[in-house]
């Protein structure tokens, strides 16, 4: 697994989104497995959209793609599990429009 820097979490999830592999983390005390598709800025702040895979250990009722705030996750780490882009992830979303930092593409 390549080097990134383990307390830059935007360095670590651009990255995982690149390779296309899952990250860990904690968000709201929960410990999260999660497959991110967008790094992006809103309102100056870092955000990650993600498709949850794991929380607590547990599958999550149904496949989503979920918002993080950067700022509120810890422990962020590359999992080493490679995940298959969600299929109704869009990249090309008007939300992403001048603000995209990286994303999944097919």
């Amino acid at each position: 697994m390549p080097n990134v820097a383990p307390d830059d979490p935007a360095a670590i999830i651009s990255q995982a989104i690149q390779l296309k592999m899952c990250i860990s983390a904690t968000y709201n005390k929960a410990n999260f497995l999660m497959a991110p598709h967008a790094l992006y800025t809103r309102h100056d702040e870092l955000f990650t959209d993600a498709m949850v895979v794991e929380r607590d250990g547990k599958p999550p009722r149904e496949a989503k793609i979920g918002t993080f705030k950067l700022s509120g996750l810890s422990a962020v780490a590359m999992s080493g599990v490679r995940f298959t882009p969600f299929a109704e992830f869009d990249p090309d979303d008007a939300k992403y429009a001048d603000n995209l930092v990286r994303a999944v593409r097919a």
